[in-house]
């Protein structure tokens, strides 16, 4: 078997279900677009353009940015830390096909292996009817001959339309702390969008989920909490990016940052959810938190 089929094997490996899937209805839209569907939900996937989700939806209306400039649009994955490739993020896993495969459970994607980064990533895209979730898993193969440390890392991109952002963490937290105006108030961050001139970006040692409310929608991103010492050097588990002007913000997580041996994989889960709310109550309140947890408990 040579160095090639090996590499392949091995991603294909590890993409793996590690959880009880439901049945899933996928749709294959032409070209290298797939549209997975649930209830009033429905998410698309573009194998062809590094496996981004480029839509999730509540029936028709649209939570993800839909700007059409490159790298401000849809939610993609990276490998952390970011200092390990700088920028740009690394092609093959951000930008290049992916492999497509329907299954019965799940859509799997698998990138190309970089040559140059010795990395390979495999996502699933399934949904959990139990707690009406896309539940989305990452694997991170480790495709060169030795030991090597990496963080998963989800970026997922929003409109900043007078939106609401949020998570349970403390203030002394956020990182640098004067960048973006935060509110604490019933235990949790509230930052009410704002537009200026400057890129701003903070890193925060979140408890699992953040939330964004806007436009009558409610999306909550739940993955695993980890400490400060659990993340890559110079990350967080959750990172906020502020683009200049009323465009758009990158809502991060990260998950643990581990030592993967050869041939071996890191696997991370984050569940999405979408619940239709009240716009005239996105502020900050008890009732928004009461939502959230009382989602995310439901797995």
């Amino acid at each position: 078997m040579n160095l090639k089929t090996t590499i392949v094997a091995l991603i294909l490996a590890a993409c793996q279900t590690t959880w009880a899937a439901n049945p899933v209805k996928v749709q294959h839209q032409g070209n290298s677009k797939y549209l997975i569907t649930s209830g009033n939900l429905s998410m698309v996937i573009d194998g062809g353009a590094g496996g981004k989700i480029l839509s999730f939806k509540h029936k028709k209306k649209e939570v993800l940015s839909q700007s059409k400039d490159d790298d401000t649009y849809g939610s993609t994955f990276w490998t952390s830390p970011q200092k390990e490739w700088n920028w740009p993020p690394i092609e093959e896993l951000d930008k290049e096909s992916y492999v497509c495969e329907q299954r019965p459970t799940s859509l799997y994607m698998t990138s190309q292996a970089s040559a140059k980064h010795k990395w390979a990533v495999c996502k699933e895209f399934a949904v959990d009817s139990t707690d009406n979730s896309f539940v989305i898993t990452y694997s991170i193969i480790n495709v060169s001959f030795e030991p090597r440390s990496v963080a998963p890392w989800e970026v997922t991109r929003v409109p900043n339309q007078n939106g609401l952002i949020f998570f349970d963490a403390e203030a002394n937290s956020i990182t640098p702390s004067e960048l973006i105006p935060f509110k604490q108030e019933f235990n949790a961050l509230w930052y009410q969008t704002d537009v200026n001139k400057e890129d701003r970006k903070v890193m925060i040692d979140g408890k699992g989920w953040i939330a964004y409310a806007c436009n009558g929608l409610l999306l909550i991103k739940q993955f695993d909490d980890i400490t400060k010492q659990q993340t890559a050097p110079g990350e967080a588990e959750i990172e906020l990016y502020v683009n200049n002007g009323k465009t758009y913000i990158d809502l991060e997580c990260q998950g643990i940052y581990k030592s993967i041996m050869p041939g071996q994989q890191l696997n991370w889960t984050v569940r999405w959810y979408l619940i239709p709310y009240d716009k005239k109550k996105t502020k900050p309140s008890a009732e928004l938190i009461e939502t959230v947890l009382k989602t995310i408990k439901k797995k």
